[in-house]
């Protein structure tokens, strides 16, 4: 049974068309650990590996778990966080920024690792959100397959449609494993992407006091 907050959230941006392509399988979590668990031996066992040494034999089974349990439990709605929302009683009117929300997700293109930082705001309305809900969020989304771009914009329309507010800025920047370590192989290289709503997009002030590192 989904939380009305994540049921919203799904809806929200299946609408825009920024989910996460997903099909349901149908197969319980038991059923994605045994074939990834199955499946992963035969990759091991394809590069050449001896799954008989005490260093492998458990290689597919880790693997396996990670992935269902893991690096990947936020293609399950079921996992989408507990959502404390409050009644903006303050009558809190200012900007309310988290900075430097570490994160880790993997590149959909390669399954290997995005590590990096978001910063995240909003201007309350009826609505203020508890503050380590924030990191929450963008723990759930990260944990996925991933482009930096789409994870941005999830983050961004999740804050959105639980505030009911489109008042709301992201911006991440990242390390992409893909690049760092194959292909090009550039160490120093970082990846910049920014969604911006409501007041963040059309007031340049605004924007500006977001973007500003302080």
């Amino acid at each position: 049974m989904l939380s009305e907050e994540a049921v919203l959230v799904r809806s929200a941006l299946e609408a825009l068309g920024l989910e996460t392509p997903m099909l349901d399988n149908g197969l319980s979590r038991d059923q994605k650990y045994d074939k990834i668990n199955s499946l992963m031996a035969e990759v091991v066992s394809t590069l050449g590996l001896d799954l008989r040494d005490d260093s492998l034999s458990e290689t597919p089974h880790r693997i396996a778990k990670m992935y269902v349990d893991e690096i990947f439990g936020g293609l399950n709605y079921a996992n989408f966080p507990k959502i404390a929302l409050i009644d903006n009683k303050m009558q809190v009117k200012e900007m309310v920024k988290v900075k430097d929300i570490s994160f880790t997700s993997t590149c959909e293109h390669h399954f290997v690792t995005i590590d990096g930082y978001a910063t995240v705001a909003y201007i309350p309305e009826k609505r203020i959100i508890g503050l380590s809900k924030i990191n929450r969020i963008v723990r759930f989304f990260a944990q996925r397959p991933q482009v930096q771009e789409r994870l941005t914009q999830q983050v961004l329309v999740a804050l959105q449609t639980l505030l009911q507010t489109n008042n709301v800025a992201v911006t991440m920047e990242a390390v992409h494993y893909c690049v760092k370590s194959r292909g090009v192989m550039d160490v120093n290289s970082k990846t910049q992407t920014t969604a911006l709503g409501g007041i963040f997009k059309d007031d340049g002030r605004t924007r500006a006091e977001f973007l500003a590192r302080y």
